[in-house]
């Protein structure tokens, strides 16, 4: 298959997908830290869209989508007008992902604040259901593909802070890493079909 693996810059999934015989991509603006450099594209996602995938897993930035930004929306209570236009923005880049001519699509991101209207999510999943003793609860929207089964449920986990990890300060470039036993996940049950 030919798979795009959108706003990914770790190839996390596309080196699973790839493990697996596929013919994935990667694709970020920015450049990858991954080991393949040959398998990603710098660029601009939307340009990629249109040209004859067999399936789309995408990771668009959630910074203005989640729900964890609530507070800077509406500081004071009042609605932040500026960053509400950053939360239509990016959820317009998120319904180019979802509308794009593609029978197989997943879109993966946190849970989404109401005010940006995104579809329904399809499933909402843990890593402490593949077998990672975290919780950190992430939803997927899936179009032409089965929800993920569990493959290793934990009775025991943690949460993965969202801005702190065993007390250090993290960045939210690796806070929003996939997990590797999910990208197995995805990559083994979205492909079998």
């Amino acid at each position: 298959m030919m798979i795009l693996v959108a706003c990914e810059e770790s190839q996390v999934v596309t080196i699973e997908l790839r493990k697996l015989g596929h013919e994935a991509f990667s694709c970020d603006i920015q450049e990858t830290s991954g080991d393949y450099p040959e398998y990603h594209y710098k660029r601009d996602v939307l340009g990629m869209l249109n040209l004859g995938w067999d399936m789309i897993i995408a990771f668009p930035p959630c910074t203005y989508l989640s729900r964890a930004g609530a507070t800077r929306l509406y500081p004071n209570k009042q609605l932040n007008l500026e960053r509400f236009e950053k939360v239509k923005k990016a959820a317009k880049f998120f319904l180019a992902i979802w509308n794009a001519p593609c029978q197989k699509i997943c879109i993966e991101n946190p849970i989404q604040l109401k005010i940006a209207e995104l579809p329904v999510f399809t499933q909402q999943i843990e890593p402490y259901m593949f077998g990672d003793p975290y919780k950190k609860a992430t939803r997927l929207w899936l179009k032409g593909l089965p929800e993920l089964k569990s493959t290793k449920i934990l009775e025991e986990y943690r949460p993965w802070v969202s801005s702190t990890k065993n007390g250090l300060k993290t960045c939210a470039k690796q806070r929003s890493k996939t997990f590797p036993v999910i990208a197995r996940a995805m990559a083994t049950q979205f492909t079998l079909l």
